[in-house]
């Protein structure tokens, strides 16, 4: 039964679960290192290849184990994509529609329709988490609008950019969704520190980001 349960990832990871309307999410960031049939993710590539891969891998912010345990690991879009599948059986990355249904719970008012656009003004900070700095894995101050009241508790992973380098941790969190909305883009959902909206956007496949799974 959503949030009185962990599941298990085939790293044997657990993770709570919090049930928002009728959807039921993982409380926390995907950490697995293998897709659900046993292969392993590729990690370890350097920024040129990070650059330029068009198959699926992951890093770790700062390549720093502390980090992992925090805010769990950034994939790019090809590793969200692939049918090996990053999340349990019974579980999968949410569709961009699915990421505007958890927005539109929220926040009745949100604008589905919009691109690149701020869709909600409220529901960022029902997501975020209210642990600011220098709790581990807080967001900087002043964590505008944070209340987590949602039980999501969106912590700031920050990202792996295009370059290879790491960027925005502790102010700044990306969530893949598993919609592609061309051959090099796909959809993602963004939270601030210090802003309560929510920010739909797309962005290169090759960014590593944050990936949360909900249930089937």
């Amino acid at each position: 039964m959503c949030g009185t349960t962990s599941i298990l990832d085939i790293d044997g990871n657990a993770y709570n679960t919090v049930q928002i309307g009728t959807q039921c999410w993982m409380q926390s960031n995907l950490k697995v290192s293998k897709y659900w049939n046993g292969d392993n993710i590729p990690t370890g590539l350097s920024n040129s290849d990070w650059r330029y891969t068009t198959s699926g891998a992951y890093a770790i912010y700062n390549n720093d184990p502390v980090n992992d345990g925090l805010y769990g690991k950034l994939y790019n879009h090809y590793a969200v994509t692939d049918s090996r599948g990053l999340c349990p059986t019974g579980w999968h990355v949410p569709s961009d529609g699915e990421w505007n249904i958890l927005v539109k719970y929220l926040d009745p008012n949100a604008d589905t329709l919009c691109g690149n656009c701020w869709q909600s003004s409220t529901a960022g900070g029902a997501l975020k988490s209210t642990a600011t700095q220098p709790t581990p894995g807080g967001w900087l101050s002043p964590n505008t609008g944070a209340t987590n009241s949602s039980g999501f508790t969106a912590l700031p992973g920050g990202l792996r950019f295009l370059d290879g380098d790491f960027y925005s941790i502790s102010n700044l969190g990306y969530w893949w969704s598993s919609s592609v909305s061309s051959g090099s883009d796909a959809w993602v959902r963004t939270l601030y520190d210090d802003l309560s909206p929510i920010y739909r956007t797309t962005n290169f496949r090759t960014y590593g980001f944050s990936v949360r799974c909900c249930r089937d």
